[in-house]
């Protein structure tokens, strides 16, 4: 496919396996752009304030985001901690809960309470093994936990085969792949488990994210060869790698008045996720990194929604009559999106780039 050439694109829904939608106003602005990024499916962080550690708090969240629309089928999870024990794994499986987030303590946005032993929760783990609960690892290390010269994601790849090989039937997503390694520690383990890469991570290097704030996020992006790692592993057809945007917002003010270095970690895609997908794609071809004849409806469709989906045991919407529908018409991103009051304004990512425009339509 020529990508570049290529005035309109029908593609299946896209599933975003990796969403943080917040709580409060910031949520009530965020929840409405999941479709307009030509996403019908998300699977949504726990790492709120307080983080959510009981079923009831997850089930009060869902209904809450359903409130604000009808047309997102939302994933919830659980985030790991003393208090999800093999009782409250069983309650979840129940209730619908799909998964649960294990982010190592301290590692990123409100994970303060997140994870300093991991041995303690081999008991939940085999309860989520038998349950076919998923574990979304954030597969990261403290700062001073990784030798001189290794990436905080590299540090961590040997507690990820060490888990699989403890529990290999027990479904395993390393959330937000960003290095070659990470990639490589992912197809040598089994089928049970997978690896979302994000929008952003498939654009950014370290060079971006160290100097511009709307591109600092954790984990932080890494050299152009591990970017072009990402590309190749999302455009493979290997049904280990799927979407997850990780689309994490921040208030506007907080990103542009923080001093250097100190701005809030994330990056907002959600408005132009699969748009940002493409730009990525386009981006990777005219680099050289993948051939013209490497991106086809197929492999995007794969990455973008099939893999995913199957991942999560969900159903199959290759052929359903909801598509999404791109079309460049010269559509821009916009510096952000903003409440009607004004009150909330989160910016976006890529400001300023050309994207397809998207568009929903039904099948008759």
């Amino acid at each position: 496919m020529h990508l570049k050439d290529t005035q309109r694109l029908v593609l299946p829904p896209t599933a975003d396996m990796h969403v943080h939608l917040r709580q409060g106003e910031l949520m009530e602005l965020v929840v409405p752009t999941v479709t307009k990024g030509g996403v019908d499916t998300v699977f949504v962080m726990p790492n709120l304030v307080p983080p959510l550690t009981s079923v009831q708090q997850v089930l009060d969240y869902q209904t809450k985001l359903r409130g604000i629309t009808q047309n997102v089928h939302f994933l919830m999870s659980l985030f790991l901690h003393s208090s999800i024990t093999p009782e409250v794994i069983a309650e979840a499986a129940a209730a619908g809960i799909t998964g649960v987030k294990l982010y190592p303590q301290g590692v990123t946005t409100n994970s303060e309470n997140g994870v300093s032993d991991l041995e303690s929760f081999y008991p939940t783990f085999a309860a989520m093994e038998q349950h076919g609960t998923v574990l979304n690892i954030h597969g990261e290390v403290l700062e001073s936990l990784a030798p001189a010269g290794t990436t905080l994601e590299e540090a961590f790849l040997p507690t990820l085969k060490t888990l699989h090989e403890r529990f290999p039937q027990l479904r395993i997503v390393l959330e937000h792949c960003t290095t070659a390694a990470a990639v490589e520690a992912v197809r040598a383990c089994g089928p049970s488990v997978g690896a979302t890469i994000t929008a952003h991570h498939l654009y950014l290097t370290e060079h971006e994210a160290c100097c511009d704030p709307f591109a600092f996020c954790k984990p932080i992006p890494k050299k152009p060869t591990d970017r072009d790692a990402l590309v190749k592993a999302a455009l493979s057809g290997d049904s280990k790698f799927f979407f997850g945007s990780d689309s994490a917002p921040h208030p506007l003010a907080s990103k542009t008045s923080a001093a250097q270095g100190k701005a809030p970690a994330g990056v907002f895609t959600q408005p132009f996720a699969t748009q940002l997908v493409l730009l990525a794609v386009e981006e990777a071809v005219a680099r050289g990194v993948i051939g013209e004849a490497e991106v086809t409806e197929e492999k995007l469709a794969g990455f973008l929604s099939a893999n995913g989906r199957r991942f999560y045991r969900l159903p199959d919407v290759s052929d359903s009559k909801k598509k999404i529908v791109l079309e460049r018409k010269g559509e821009t991103i916009p510096v952000s999106v903003r409440s009607e009051s004004g009150s909330v304004e989160v910016g976006n990512s890529r400001v300023g780039a050309e994207v397809f425009s998207l568009g929903w339509e039904v099948e008759v």
